[in-house]
């Protein structure tokens, strides 16, 4: 959103200290030393603290916010890091990072060279598990649960997994709730509900179970009692879980409630006020040591502690640069700036949409991150939001094209990783036409490893039947997105984050021929050609000027598509060169260089060949300029990969 104000506040870098009792906690150990009656007080200084901080230095904010008195509560209780606290992707856990000994470091969070945004092993003993994904917790929790139970003098370490309503919807959530009850275990799942329609439940009888239900004497007497039937062979431990079931539905009864976790033999506390960190300490001492998986249902708002977050929480998860003091959004970016790539995307499937009653569109929990919203808003009974549910997302694709309709499916690079075995299986093997629009493909930036999107390139480009392209403009996008409309079969378009290249895109858009590529400049003498795919070309053409003033000619070439090569301007290119350099945003390793050099072998073509791309190992987080800089395939690393083929060639 663009900051109408003249008088914008300049941004600066935030305090460190002048938050009260957060500027006497430096770990976990300090924060067990409070008094109880302290906690909310902490609370509001965490707030105060992510709010300067996270208003001139972007990050996941409204999450964040919501989750802090969870987090004060499990780290006042448990004696973290030998007891374990697995975070679901981790939006929601600035606060954690504050309190176990980053506070001071917090201010280079997401930035090269500092701390990532994300909890990570390699940065922390405090971060179990690496978390950027949704709805992994479950399952690493009660992997992490069975190995201590496993493991000689670790048998009493405790695990909290913390999950949101969003992520426990994902079928990976699903399939760890299904097994923690298989196994003995102690595993304590949180679930973070922030969105979740909780209707009241009114009466005294209903309040008094609820209390009944978590206090310590309650689950005492409960184990006795089983303890006691056992051992006077009234119940076996077969007999254990029709015993639970039945008790569990007695409760349903009484209560007036059913839930699908009592159904799957996990006690079930709740629901209750996640912002009252008194509550929430109390009922973690009183279940703590129990010896029986068991979910904790916290309710909690989204940006708690800042109204403007509170009121438009979705438009607050990562908002970018603010002003604290009034929540009016800072942009940097002028008004004559181009659209972002994901903006032209969504308009071009409502013009698309509007033309062919075939066209369905589908996302996974990102409308508005992929702007898919724009035909959500249009043709709602013909755009599908399935959820943190990326698999369902392809295979649901796949069932519409059966159906003889057309699916462009939206969905970030990375998540797309998730529902590989589907694109092969459900799309591929039948050769559906389901359209793949892979949104932040390439360097993302801030976000980091977890998020890049630098693999789709190289594991799709396997897969038979696929067609894969690269556009590196606004038109090419246009044009790919009609082109799969009007052929059959799967094809994957893939585009970064961030703004595009030109204002006046919305030219008509007409079929490209699949598998042709473009020559963008050619001069007589060259022996070096570039060759790109997507929008690296513009880094190539910087690089190709700066060469030309330099006195060194280069060719420069769009490929445009991965799969199926343009084997045609391949061979020319091969025959009038001695050196190729490629260029992509992705991995080098199978990629489209790694395309470009078995042609060359597979054809007799012996010439030299260098391949910028990302390297063989993970890249961390920055902006996209610097990280491009470091994996050398800006415009500094393509000239000296120019001048490097050009003296070996």
């Amino acid at each position: 959103m663009k900051q109408e104000s003249a008088s914008s506040p300049t941004v600066s870098s935030p305090r460190t200290s002048g938050y009260g009792l957060l500027d006497t906690i430096s770990s976990p150990a300090d924060v067990r030393a409070l008094r109880l009656d302290q906690l909310p007080e902490l609370c509001a200084d965490i707030r105060r603290f992510l709010i300067d901080h996270l208003s001139v230095n972007p990050g996941h904010f409204a999450s964040s916010m919501g989750a802090v008195d969870i987090i004060v509560a499990l780290h006042y209780v448990y004696d973290t890091p030998q007891d374990h606290l697995f975070w679901d992707v981790g939006h929601q856990a600035y606060a954690h990072k504050i309190l176990t000994g980053r506070k001071e470091a917090f201010a280079s969070q997401r930035k090269k060279g500092g701390i990532s945004g994300f909890p990570s092993p390699l940065e922390s003993e405090y971060d179990t598990f690496v978390t950027g994904h949704a709805s992994n917790s479950i399952s690493a929790a009660l992997g992490r649960a069975i190995a201590d139970r496993n493991t000689p003098g670790l048998e009493n370490r405790k695990t909290v997994a913390v999950i949101g309503d969003a992520s426990i919807s994902g079928g990976l959530a699903f399939e760890g709730l299904n097994n923690v009850a298989n196994y003995p275990n102690n595993l304590l799942i949180i679930l973070n509900d922030n969105e979740m329609s909780i209707d009241a439940n009114v009466g005294g009888l209903h309040a008094y179970l609820s209390e009944l239900s978590t206090s310590a004497g309650y689950n005492k007497w409960r184990s006795r009692l089983y303890n006691a039937f056992r051992r006077k062979g009234v119940v076996t431990e077969e007999g254990k879980g029709r015993i639970q079931r039945f008790t569990n539905s007695v409760k349903s009864l009484v209560s007036g409630k059913q839930n699908i976790f009592e159904g799957l033999n996990i006690r079930y506390f709740g629901p209750f006020d996640g912002h009252d960190v008194i509550k929430i300490v109390r009922i973690l001492k009183d279940i703590k040591d129990m010896e029986t998986p068991r979910l904790l249902h916290l309710h909690t708002v989204k940006g708690k502690g800042y109204r403007p977050a509170e009121e438009n929480p979705a438009k607050w998860h990562a908002p970018g640069l603010f002003d604290p003091e009034t929540g009016e959004k800072i942009s940097r970016d002028s008004k004559d700036s181009p659209l972002a790539w994901q903006e032209v995307f969504g308009r071009t499937l409502v013009e698309l949409a509007s033309d062919d009653d075939r066209v369905m569109g589908v996302t996974a929990a990102m409308p508005s991150g992929t702007s898919i919203s724009r035909m959500m808003e249009v043709y709602p009974d013909r755009t599908f939001d399935v959820g943190i549910s990326e698999g369902h997302a392809v295979t649901f694709s796949a069932g519409l094209a059966t159906g003889g309709k057309r699916p462009f499916t939206a969905i970030y690079s990375t998540f797309l990783q998730r529902a590989y075995d589907n694109i092969v299986n459900d799309v591929c093997i039948q050769g559906l036409p389901v359209t793949f629009c892979i949104d932040r493909a390439g360097i993302v930036g801030e976000d980091g490893v977890t998020h890049h999107g630098l693999l789709d390139l190289a594991y799709l480009r396997c897969i038979p039947n696929m067609r894969v392209a690269a556009p590196a403009d606004e038109e090419t996008l246009r044009n790919l997105m009609f082109t799969s409309l009007h052929s059959d079969g799967p094809m994957a378009i893939r585009y970064p984050r961030g703004k595009a290249t030109v204002k006046d895109w919305q030219t008509e858009m007409k079929v490209i021929e699949i598998g042709k590529g473009r020559i963008i400049s050619e001069t007589e003498g060259a022996k070096v050609a570039v060759l790109t795919v997507g929008p690296v070309l513009h880094e190539a053409e910087k690089a190709i000027h700066m060469l030309a003033s330099k006195g060194i000619n280069a060719d420069l070439y769009d490929m445009i598509w991965v799969k199926p090569l343009d084997t045609d301007l391949l061979r020319r290119i091969a025959e009038s060169h001695k050196a190729i350099v490629t260029v992509e945003d992705g991995v080098i390793t199978g990629g489209f260089g790694t395309a470009v050099t078995e042609w060359c072998r597979d054809n007799g073509k012996d010439l030299c060949i260098r391949t910028l791309g990302a390297p063989d190992s993970w890249v961390t987080h920055g902006t996209v300029g610097e990280l491009r800089h470091d994996c050398g395939y800006d415009s500094d690393g393509i000239v000296s990969a120019v001048f490097k083929a050009a003296s070996e060639s």
